[in-house]
């Protein structure tokens, strides 16, 4: 699965610090760092895209504002995603609309340059084939356990992480990363495969 990595060598820590003392090119970057982050995040919860634009817009003012309040972090993606977490259930929940989930598609395959040009269109194919298996499989999932796999594995977070993000116990992370992948191989394997 596509996963979504922060720029390699960014020290999230030092630029949260920086934010926190009032540096813009610091806050700036922290926003182009974890928006699409965010954005894919909040579309597990709903279809609205203005309203998840909305929820980060107002979530990143709301750091601006009160940044002298906010103390240091051990991950600010972990404290981003719960902060706008919070944020979209209350919108969604003072709207009282509750959408199915958007879920994220599989990024495209690669090609490789050394393939000749009718390898690479089949192996695009059966790439593409598989992306969409795959996300019919993870439609049929429940929001639990979509969001498990979602965090998981797009998101790499650790079993801890996910348990205080989710606000469940460590056992129940496991059931339902465990049930999601049960789930995942039952939903795949009745899919018709190319011959």
């Amino acid at each position: 699965m596509a996963r979504q990595r922060n720029t390699p060598g960014i020290d999230e820590i030092k630029l949260w610090d920086e934010f926190r003392s009032g540096n813009q090119p610091a806050f700036a970057q922290l926003y182009q760092e974890y928006v699409s982050v965010l954005f894919h995040y909040c579309s597990h919860f709903s279809q609205d895209r203005a309203l998840i634009k909305d929820c980060i817009h107002d979530l990143f003012v709301e750091l601006w504002r009160h940044r002298q309040n906010i103390g240091p972090t051990t991950s600010v993606r972990f404290y981003l995603m719960a902060s706008i977490k919070r944020k979209l259930v209350r919108h969604i929940t003072a709207e009282q609309k509750f959408c199915n989930p958007d879920d994220l598609r599989p990024g495209e395959g690669f090609t490789d340059s050394d393939r000749s040009h009718e390898m690479t269109l089949i192996h695009q194919e059966e790439d593409s084939f598989m992306n969409d298996c795959l996300s019919r499989a993870l439609d049929r999932l429940p929001r639990r356990q979509r969001e498990a796999i979602y965090l998981k594995f797009y998101q790499n977070m650790g079993n801890d992480e996910i348990s205080k993000l989710m606000e469940i116990n460590i056992q129940s992370v496991y059931n339902l990363i465990f049930g999601a992948l049960g789930n995942l191989k039952k939903y795949v394997s009745t899919e018709r495969m190319p011959i």
